[in-house]
């Protein structure tokens, strides 16, 4: 049998949520304690639930603004961009050309913010204003001479410096990373299937300490990579797989798809906590982190029916959490509150 990749799963996702219904176990879900430790929290019933007038698909990406609202990227087209306020209420929505709606990324440009987004089905990475003004967009990477046509190029996230230049995952695609300088030029690409980066990898991920920490997908671990694609060291994630990554001050927050995921239809993710050291403390939504004597971190599992399929997460000032889910039944996003 050949195994069920992150990628095959995409292409059958529409199929499969349907068969996703919200019964009694996620209802009773909803009241429990999840996470250990100092990051226990519970969900706030209904947060961002705005019916058939602002419907979701998949809900991909998920950022905060300085203004504390919470936009959420969704592949449905009636409105690709849904802005929240703290509260769940709608403060305004846009959007309807990103049909592969998948990574959303805020950045700071001198007085102004802008938004990332990667387009999977029109393999375009699109740069926009927080209201949908398209300021700038990089289609398939020709010049390259790693792609044959734009099909081949699937764009899952962008990953950016303080500096301005800013990196591609071309997670669906053929698993470059293509560099960009500040103006938007590109200056080199690294990785690839054969290229030093293991195949099926890189989905999501942040640039922390100078570097870029990877989330590998597939792989179940994270990956740190200078700038130039030199790999430089791997963070384990066993029974976990990583979509996305958020640090908030001094703790990682990692959104998993659970690795045994469609084998066993119950196990639907979780979100591991690990400190300024990579040790993880908390699994919020699985089993508690375990060590063995020789320091290596036991595999994980879901423990509950609160996730489906975690796919990225945002970190408020007052330490909750919202989580937008992939294939998910097309549930909104969820607001951990932290007890």
């Amino acid at each position: 049998m050949i195994p069920r990749t992150r990628r095959s799963f995409l292409k059958s996702s529409a199929c499969s949520t349907s068969a996703l219904s919200l019964g009694a176990p996620y209802l009773r879900a909803k009241t429990a304690l999840l996470g250990q430790g100092g990051f226990q929290y519970r969900v706030v019933p209904d947060w961002g639930v705005l019916g058939d007038d602002s419907p979701v698909n998949n809900c991909h990406g998920i950022v905060q603004d300085k203004e504390g609202h919470i936009i959420l990227f969704t592949d449905h087209v009636k409105n690709n961009i849904i802005v929240y306020d703290r509260s769940g209420k709608l403060v305004h929505k846009w959007g309807t050309d990103y049909p592969g709606a998948h990574g959303l990324a805020i950045v700071t440009e001198g007085d102004r913010e802008v938004l990332f987004l990667t387009d999977l089905k029109r393999h375009i990475v699109f740069k926009t204003t927080l209201d949908g003004e398209v300021l700038d967009q990089w289609g398939w990477p020709e010049k390259s001479g790693k792609y044959e046509k734009a099909e081949q190029y699937r764009p899952s996230w962008t990953l950016h410096k303080e500096n301005g230049e800013f990196f591609v995952l071309d997670g669906y695609g053929q698993d470059y990373i293509q560099h960009f300088d500040a103006t938007g030029k590109q200056i080199n690409h690294f990785g690839g299937q054969a290229g030093g980066i293991s195949h099926w990898g890189p989905h999501g991920g942040i640039v922390d300490q100078g570097s870029l920490l990877i989330a590998m997908s597939d792989q179940h671990y994270l990956m740190r990579l200078d700038s130039t694609g030199k790999e430089l060291g791997r963070i384990p994630l066993p029974g976990g797989n990583p979509r996305q990554i958020h640090r908030d001050g001094d703790h990682y927050y990692v959104a998993h798809l659970a690795d045994n995921w469609p084998a066993d239809r119950n196990s639907r993710g979780f979100i591991t906590v690990l400190d300024k050291t990579f040790q993880a403390v908390a699994n919020i939504g699985g089993t508690p982190p375990v060590y063995n004597d020789e320091g290596t971190l036991q595999k994980m599992r879901q423990d509950g029916d609160i996730f489906r399929h975690p796919h990225d997460l945002v970190v408020d000032k007052e330490g909750s959490i919202y989580v937008a889910q992939f294939a998910s039944g097309k549930t909104y996003p969820l607001k951990l509150e932290r007890v």
